[in-house]
């Protein structure tokens, strides 16, 4: 099983080669880029440049990229809309599909693998519109991912339109077999519970987003911090044809030092193990 280190634990601070080097020097094989302009600006070449130049002389890989999930600086606190590739507003559609495609550009000088996109908001309801705004987004971004090298992954969140029955649905009547899942193991806590989560996505999952939480919100704990069963996880994925890749995305909050980052980071893959 890949060991992958998503930067969402960096978050509020701007991606340097520094970060990546602690990301290595971790354990990690590979990270996943958290795409968001305050951290990761794939609008700016200087700063697309230079992650690049450092992964070129470097062993840890890019595995993938999370699409962002708003436009600005911010987070969307300043106002700035969501990325939201399901929104009743046509415009607003185009609009996130036009934000997604800028940081995909950036695979032209980091070449990552996939792209882990959200489908939708918290409160997005599921319905035969749900399911064509759905399949639209995948299929135009499909179209732009792929002479990139990249492969889309769509990841279940907290929401109607995103549980794993739902994924299936989209992917089986859109024919979109090239696009697989990233299976968040917080989320599907939270909701379905991960032995079915795992049993109806099955070998559509690609990788995995790990942490961990109480079942009740989104925490982003280290793992073995809430309440998720880790041996049953474990012995669940065995059932996969393929190891899906192990994605730490812990949150920036947690207040743990630098010094302590390697140690928490190796125990939390460990978990997998």
């Amino acid at each position: 099983m890949l060991r992958v280190l998503s930067t969402h634990l960096f978050l509020n601070q701007r991606l340097h080669p520094g970060l990546l080097e602690l990301a290595s020097r971790s354990g990690a094989q590979a990270v996943e880029i958290f795409a968001a302009r305050q951290h990761f600006d794939y609008t700016s070449r200087e700063h697309v440049r230079e992650l690049s130049e450092w992964f070129k002389s470097n062993p840890l890989e890019v595995f993938s990229m999370h699409a962002p999930l708003f436009p600005d600086r911010e987070m969307g606190r300043a106002g700035a809309p969501a990325v939201n590739v399901l929104h009743p507003e046509k415009a607003r559609r185009i609009d996130a599909m036009d934000e997604i495609k800028r940081a995909l550009e950036s695979a032209e000088h980091v070449p990552f693998r996939h792209l882990i996109l959200h489908l939708g908001e918290r409160d997005d309801g599921w319905s035969p519109r749900t399911i064509e705004h759905a399949e639209t987004a995948l299929e135009h971004l499909g179209a732009f991912a792929r002479p990139l090298g990249v492969r889309l992954l769509v990841e279940n969140l907290i929401s109607e339109p995103t549980t794993p029955e739902h994924l299936v649905t989209i992917l089986e009547m859109g024919h979109l077999d090239n696009i697989g899942v990233c299976l968040d193991l917080g989320h599907a806590h939270i909701t379905v519970g991960i032995v079915e989560a795992i049993s109806v996505l099955n070998n559509r999952i690609v990788s995995l987003h790990v942490h961990d939480n109480h079942g009740m919100k989104d925490e982003h704990l280290w793992p073995g911090e809430g309440t998720i069963k880790w041996p049953e996880v474990a012995e669940a994925l065995k059932s996969l044809t393929a190891p899906p890749a192990a994605v730490l995305e812990i949150a920036k909050t947690l207040g743990d030092t630098p010094a302590d980052l390697p140690d928490r980071i190796e125990k939390g893959f460990e978990r997998l193990a």
